[in-house]
C-alpha cells in the first residue's frame, strides 16, 4: 500500500489520493461481499441435497451477516482512514462503531442459526426421529434471549458502561418488578412448566372440565397459550391457569372406547344367549377393534322395558371421524344380528292390566253385555 501511495503521489495531491484510497476500500468491500454472497449461495445449493441438520442452518445463518460484515467494516475502515488523515475527532467513534457492528452481526448469525436449527430439528426431512416441537421452541427462545442479553452487556462494556453496576441495579430492581408483576411472572413460570412437563404440545386436542376449555393448541408462548375451539374461535389463556386446573389430552389416547347398551324385548329372551355370542364373535373378528384391550359383551340387567346387553370394547383408531365411522358400522352389524334371529330391539312400552271387564251404560238402566270392553 505504501509503494502504491508513493506511485500515486507523483500524479495527485494528498487530498485526491485520500479519495482514491476511500474509493478503492469501498469498492473492494462491495466486491468481496458480492463474491462471498455468491459463494455461500452455491454452497447452500449443494447443502440442500444432503439431509444433515447443521450445514443448511449454518450456511443460511452466515450468508447475510458475512456479507454485511465485509460491507460495514469496509465502509467504516474508509471512514476511519479519512478521519485519521484529516485529524478529525471521528476516528475513535468509528472504531467503536466497527466493534459494535461486529458484535451485532455475530449476534444476528447466532440468532439465525438457532432459528433455522429449530425448524430442522422438528422436520422429518432432516432427522429420522423429529424432536418435540414444543421443547425445541422453548430451548430456542431461551438460547436467543441468552445471546441477545449477552450481546447487549458486551456492547455496553465496550461503550464504557459498567456492566457490574447494571447487574447490581437489575438485582435490586428485580425485587420491585417481581412484586409489581407477580401475575406476569406466574404466567412465565407456568409456561416454563408446560415446556418442562409437556402435558400438551402444539397441535394437541386438549380439554378441561374445570373451566369448560376444549380445542386444539395453536401456540404456547411465555405468557399466553392460544387454543382454537371447535367452532374456530381463538381462546387465549394465561399460562398460570394450567397450574390450578386439570387438563385432559385426548390426542395422546391409545384407543377410543365403544360403550353401549342395547336392549332386546322380553319376548326374545330365548334367543338372547345366541345373539350375545354372535355379537362377541363379530367384534373379535372386526379389523378395527383392538382385541388386546378389554372386550365385553354380556347380558347386563333386566330393565323396565328390555333385556339389556352391555357392549364394551376399544377401537384401534383414535381419530375422531374414523372412530365414529367404525362405531356406526358396529351398531349396524349388531342390529343385523338381532334381526337375523327374529328378535327386535326394545323400546319403552307399558302394559295396563284391568282386573274386571268394562261395561257400557246404555241409559235404560241395563248393562249391555255385548259392549263389554277389555283392555290389556
Amino acid at each position: 500500500m505504501k509503494a502504491f501511495e508513493d506511485f500515486l503521489l507523483q500524479f495527485v495531491d494528498d487530498k485526491a489520493l485520500l479519495w482514491v484510497e476511500i474509493f478503492l476500500l469501498i469498492f473492494a468491500a462491495l466486491l468481496i461481499g458480492y463474491l462471498i454472497n455468491r459463494l455461500i449461495l452455491f454452497l447452500e445449493q449443494r447443502a440442500s441435497l444432503t439431509q444433515t441438520v447443521w450445514d443448511d442452518a449454518f450456511l443460511e445463518a452466515s450468508r447475510k451477516p458475512a456479507v454485511w460484515l465485509v460491507w460495514i467494516v469496509g465502509v467504516n475502515f474508509a471512514a476511519a482512514l479519512a478521519a485519521r488523515k484529516t485529524d478529525s475527532d471521528w476516528y475513535e467513534p468509528i472504531v467503536h462503531a466497527n466493534r459494535v457492528a461486529v458484535i451485532f452481526l455475530i449476534t444476528l448469525f447466532a440468532v439465525n442459526l438457532i432459528k433455522r436449527a429449530e425448524s430442522n430439528l422438528v422436520n422429518p426431512r432432516f432427522v429420522s426421529e423429529p424432536m418435540d416441537a414444543t421443547t425445541v421452541r422453548a430451548v430456542g427462545k431461551l438460547l436467543r434471549a441468552t445471546v441477545i442479553i449477552t450481546a447487549l452487556l458486551i456492547t455496553m462494556q465496550l461503550l464504557g458502561y459498567s456492566v457490574s453496576g447494571v447487574l447490581a441495579f437489575g438485582g435490586i430492581g428485580g425485587l420491585a418488578v417481581g412484586f409489581a408483576a407477580k401475575d406476569l411472572l406466574a404466567n412465565f413460570f407456568g409456561g416454563l412448566m408446560i415446556y418442562l412437563d409437556r402435558p400438551f404440545s402444539v397441535g394437541d386436542w386438549v380439554r378441561s372440565a374445570d373451566k369448560e376449555i376444549e380445542g386444539t393448541v395453536e401456540d404456547i408462548g411465555w405468557r399466553l397459550t392460544r387454543i382454537r375451539t371447535f367452532d374456530q374461535r381463538p381462546l387465549y389463556l394465561p399460562n398460570a391457569i394450567f397450574n390450578t386446573i386439570g387438563v385432559e389430552n385426548p390426542s395422546r389416547m391409545l384407543n377410543r372406547r365403544i360403550y353401549e347398551t342395547v336392549g332386546v324385548r322380553y319376548a326374545d329372551i330365548s334367543r338372547l344367549k345366541t345373539i350375545i355370542c354372535e355379537i362377541k364373535a363379530m367384534l373379535e373378528e372386526h379389523d378395527a377393534i383392538d382385541t388386546s384391550r378389554t372386550l365385553i359383551v354380556t347380558f347386563n340387567k333386566f330393565a323396565a322395558s328390555s333385556l339389556d346387553i352391555m357392549i364394551y370394547t376399544f377401537t384401534k383408531t383414535t381419530q375422531w371421524v374414523e372412530f365414529h365411522s367404525v362405531k356406526q358400522d358396529i351398531l349396524f352389524r349388531i342390529a343385523g344380528i338381532i334381526e337375523h334371529h327374529g328378535a327386535e330391539i326394545a323400546f319403552p312400552t307399558q302394559t295396563v292390566h284391568l282386573p274386571d271387564p268394562l261395561t257400557l251404560d246404555t241409559g235404560d238402566g241395563r248393562d249391555n253385555g255385548a259392549d263389554e270392553v277389555k283392555a290389556s
